[in-house]
């Protein structure tokens, strides 16, 4: 009886911010694992999805978007990108339908010209009128013409259209390797992680301008009983004003936070969740190594 060989290997999803990777993450993995906002940067870490066949797994790693570091909590972003290309067995490099190839140039390079195979993935397809998608497709084929670019796939993350294209072109590119992980993982991230995530999302939802990306959340407190999970979390922010603003009047918008993530973890946890939240003031955290070590980063 022949049996098909097995393959396993890391897939890093790169890209610019908005480009649509913690969405297409989302819908590969068939899980929400990566918090999905209108607003750009919002995925700090480097998270990775697992998911698994009988002769197949593949780890995903979602990355924070490309750009141009201005502080030291960037700094750190930037490296969580770089590290997730040393290592990966094949990138999915995600452009959105009216981008161009504009990229820094040294991580440009280090994408199209590395060793590892490359699938370019033209996201929001769905927003296409007339020919924009044919010209789009040929524009990124005379641009990639001499790079190492195995394929260039157009899709939807959002309407998940075409995922199974993307699917099947790492398959294809995928090394021979037993499993990395136990079969029945989804994640290497802990829930304290997860439930962190829930609460950062609601700020960039129900906040603007800079307060979402002052803010940095800590769980201080997870304790899983047999009916209820408690969670305390500690929401810091950078000036005393921003705190003003997080907590809002008599409490009101702190309360939305903290109801619309509680929620968005029942769902995600499969159990009811008491949830307190507290909000303190670190100045200028997002430049302090030392502090943002603490944060883990």
């Amino acid at each position: 009886m022949n049996l098909k060989p097995h393959k396993a290997g890391y897939v890093s999803i790169v890209g610019k911010p908005n480009a649509g990777k913690s969405t297409l993450m989302n819908a590969l993995v068939g899980e929400r694992l990566s918090i999905i906002t209108r607003k750009a940067q919002t995925t700090r870490h480097r998270i990775m999805g697992i998911i698994s066949g009988a002769d197949f797994q593949i780890i995903y790693s979602d990355t924070p978007g490309i750009i141009k570091p201005q502080y030291e909590l960037q700094e750190s972003m930037m490296r969580f990108v770089h590290s997730s290309l040393v290592d990966a067995d094949v990138i999915l490099w995600i452009v959105e339908l009216g981008e161009k190839m504009d990229l820094e140039l040294d991580l440009l390079q280090k994408i199209t010209h590395a060793q590892t195979p490359v699938l370019l993935i033209v996201n929001k397809i769905d927003l296409a009128q007339g020919t924009q998608l044919h010209d789009k497709l040929i524009y990124w084929k005379e641009q990639t013409a001499d790079t190492n670019i195995k394929e260039i796939i157009p899709v939807s993350a959002l309407q998940v259209e075409n995922i199974e294209g993307v699917m099947q072109g790492i398959l294809n590119n995928l090394p021979e390797h037993p499993a990395y992980f136990p079969k029945d993982s989804l994640t290497d991230k802990p829930e304290r992680f997860f439930a962190a995530e829930f609460i950062r999302e609601k700020i960039f939802e129900n906040y603007k301008k800079e307060v979402p990306y002052s803010c940095e959340v800590v769980i201080t407190e997870f304790k899983e009983e047999e009916t209820i999970i408690r969670i305390r979390a500690e929401i810091y922010v950078e000036r005393k004003s921003q705190k003003g603003i997080l907590i809002g009047k008599q409490g009101s918008a702190l309360k939305k936070v903290g109801t619309e993530a509680r929620r968005g973890m029942e769902q995600f946890f499969q159990k009811q969740v008491f949830l307190e939240t507290f909000v303190k003031v670190e100045p200028d955290w997002r430049k302090k190594e030392l502090k943002l070590k603490r944060f883990g980063y």
